[in-house]
């Protein structure tokens, strides 16, 4: 994991403000999603059936195809510089989530995943932002409203550096630990 540059020390050590108390003391209904992603919380609806269509046949194409033996998490909540964000699914080495509390430091998380729902702009910069931050060496967005598949890498000061975009049915290498081209095809429909 790359170091956290310092502006963003407070907030992975934790955020003792008001918003923070109010953010964890949310009593969400049951199958929505609460975040809180740069100063605002957010609240999701569930997701539609095309959006953990997509979700699924990526993990099914990890596991298919990945040489490497990794765990894969939906819904993990992780505590990025600035925020706690619940990725909609966080490939990490394996046994890495184990013993973890509902909100935990990205230690052992080699990508995390994002299909866009209703607040694109969120996935797009924010969220993007904040997992580079944090270290995470991939961030994997399926823009569904763009029709793209992007892979960011190379985490450096609070950005990925390197992105690899394709449009969906064009095919996308995920580098090592996954070693394989994602098959895009049928991903957004």
């Amino acid at each position: 994991m790359t170091a956290l540059p310092h502006e963003f020390a407070e907030s992975w050590l934790g955020q003792d403000d008001d918003l923070l108390e109010a953010f964890l003391a949310l009593d969400t209904p049951e199958g929505f999603k609460a975040e809180l992603i740069e100063g605002e919380i957010i609240v999701t609806p569930p997701p539609d059936g095309d959006h953990e269509t997509v979700i699924g046949r990526i993990a099914r194409q990890v596991f298919r195809r990945c040489p490497t033996d990794l765990d894969f998490a939906p819904g993990k909540g992780l505590i990025v510089p600035g925020g706690r964000y619940i990725p909609d699914g966080t490939f990490t080495d394996r046994g890495a989530m184990l013993g973890r509390e509902s909100w935990s430091k990205p230690d052992g998380v080699l990508m995390v995943l994002e299909v866009t729902s209703n607040r694109p702009v969120k996935d797009r910069e924010a969220k993007r932002k904040g997992y580079a931050a944090a270290g995470i060496p991939f961030y994997l967005l399926v823009d569904r409203q763009k029709n793209r598949i992007i892979l960011h890498g190379d985490p450096q000061g609070g950005d990925y550096e390197s992105v690899a975009d394709v449009g969906v049915g064009e095919p996308l290498p995920l580098p090592e630990p996954f070693g394989f081209e994602l098959d895009t095809a049928d991903l957004v429909e």
